[in-house]
């Protein structure tokens, strides 16, 4: 097939090599969200994985409906009318699982509690009940955070085929963020055992220092893992023991979240 027959089947909605036109430019639309935009057309059309050509195309579709937002020097961005969807997907999920979370945040000793979805390679944090203690947790509704080094990743990863854990790995890499991140493969790979025979994933410091989690996968009917919710807490305050005693409250309200989201 030329280029030019490759760019013109998407247009009549018939699926090529890269997938539909709806397809691609959900892509481009995924692509823009990752942190660090506005984004440079290369960078969107790699992660997208479709051709510049195509990418461009899209990109001014989308612009013209209000999705995207030129950042200037070439550049993407999230535009006003994508913004505002968002705000409004959050607003439901939330008047749906607030209520939910909130007993888990009482349950759990007034800790931090989120909702988070996979997002392709990443998770985005949908909801977050703060904890009533005098500290903070740094998470915010919205942004994005690497699966191998958090407790609701870890959570989801392991309910993904092993080839699946490696091809996103591999994407998104598995940097150190503290001393005791997982850096490689085979101790992933016995970690998220570990988290299946136990039901639940730890975070001991792993993705920030002095903060510990447990976190439990939000199963879709099929068994596959749409997201996940966790209990966030620091270690001068709530040690190991205790934290972990609040797990069967923390897999009772992943359940209960697979009906509500």
């Amino acid at each position: 097939m030329t280029a030019a027959a490759e760019e013109e089947a998407p247009r009549r909605g018939r699926s090529s090599p890269h997938g539909t036109s709806v397809e691609k430019a959900m892509r481009i639309l995924e692509a823009l969200a990752v942190p660090g935009g506005p984004h440079r057309l290369m960078d969107i059309a790699e992660r997208a994985e479709v051709p510049r050509s195509t990418a461009y195309r899209l990109l001014a579709m989308l612009g013209a409906e209000g999705f995207v937002e030129p950042g200037g020097e070439g550049r993407y961005g999230i535009g006003s009318r994508l913004g505002g969807l968002a705000a409004q997907v959050v607003a439901v999920v939330s008047a749906g699982v607030g209520p939910a979370l909130q007993e888990l945040q009482q349950g759990a000793g007034g800790n931090t509690v989120h909702l988070a979805m996979r997002v392709g390679d990443h998770a985005v944090y949908l909801h977050k009940v703060d904890s009533d203690k005098p500290y903070e947790m740094r998470s915010r509704v919205g942004s994005q955070f690497l699966l191998h080094c958090t407790a609701i990743g870890k959570a989801i990863l392991a309910h993904l085929p092993s080839e699946e854990v490696e091809t996103i790995t591999a994407t998104a890499g598995m940097p150190a963020r503290t001393p005791a991140t997982i850096t490689g493969l085979p101790a992933l790979h016995a970690e998220l055992a570990a988290v299946r025979e136990r039901g639940y994933a730890v975070d001991d410091e792993e993705n920030e220092a002095t903060v510990r989690c447990i976190g439990a996968a939000v199963l879709d009917g099929s068994g596959a893992p749409r997201g996940g919710v966790s209990i966030s807490t620091v270690t001068f305050a709530v040690d190991r023991t205790e934290l972990l005693t609040y797990a069967p409250l923390l897999q009772a309200t992943a359940r209960r979240m697979a009906d509500l989201v």
